[in-house]
């Protein structure tokens, strides 16, 4: 929307807004406010006073247009469910209940894409989907504090890591250790060995990420392994071991098992 109006901005008055951060983040606020209008509304004003050099700004829109130029984000919310009921190994009529957090679940396209996407099946509404995010943090909060009362008494907390941990072997390839969802705390070992003749230092690479390329996932961090024994390519035998503990802190080692140097981080 904040585009749209950027663009609308500039066909009526001439004036870019380009570069003019202040402008585009009071543009965007009265953006966010209509949002939430025609939530339950059909129509409604974008109205911004003196939005630059004294110009007001001010735009009539209706859901219908809301609707189309959010289009693409809107359906951006399914890609995320269709991960999650995979990695879950659950097919869609396997699902009981449909809870909608945070205030776009409020959006009637949101919520439409997600019931068709749920062969229409009604979404759950028994809680305030702007409270539910606190209310999450709350329960967490009491568990990790030892609270024991009956409210969250039946309640298991399983922390997960979001992103597939590896290193990076010959060519770039990811090699993941630790596939993500795994459960907290987590240590995972490899044997890796040298793609070259000879050589006295392996640089090792970590990264998080899906990709089956390090290129496309995120870099963590690199050390350098030195002190291997000269050995033709495929002799060296180097024990990486990756792990997470509980406060979700990474530590990565590796030990060349011939000479027994090691090196943590």
């Amino acid at each position: 929307m904040t585009h749209y109006c950027i663009a609308d901005f500039m066909n009526k008055t001439g004036i870019s807004l380009n570069g003019n951060t202040r402008a585009v983040v009071r543009l965007r606020a009265a953006c966010e406010r209509a949002k939430i209008v025609l939530s339950s509304a059909q129509q409604t004003f974008i109205e911004v006073d003196s939005l630059v050099e004294g110009v007001d700004y001010s735009a009539q829109i209706n859901r219908v247009m809301f609707e189309e130029q959010n289009s693409v984000s809107f359906r951006e919310c399914i890609p995320p469910i269709e991960r999650v009921l995979k990695d879950s190994g659950y097919a869609k009529n396997q699902i009981h209940e449909i809870v909608l957090a945070g205030g776009s679940s409020r959006i009637p396209k949101v919520r439409q894409l997600i019931q068709e996407y749920f062969n229409g099946k009604e979404l759950w509404s028994g809680f305030n989907p702007d409270e539910i995010v606190g209310y999450g943090a709350a329960v967490i909060g009491g568990i990790l504090s030892g609270d024991y009362s009956e409210q969250i008494q039946d309640i298991l907390l399983i922390d997960v890591i979001p992103f597939s941990l590896g290193v990076e072997t010959y060519c770039g390839v990811m090699k993941v250790l630790i596939p993500r969802n795994s459960s907290i705390s987590i240590k995972k070992t490899e044997i890796f060995t040298s793609y070259a003749d000879n050589v006295s230092g392996i640089c090792i690479q970590v990264f998080e990420g899906e990709g089956s390329m390090t290129r496309d996932n995120r870099f963590l961090g690199r050390f350098n392994l030195e002190g291997i024994n000269p050995a033709p390519r495929g002799v060296p035998q180097i024990e990486v071991t990756l792990s997470v503990d509980t406060n979700s802190i990474l530590e990565l080692s590796a030990k060349d098992l011939k000479s027994g140097k090691t090196l943590q981080l």
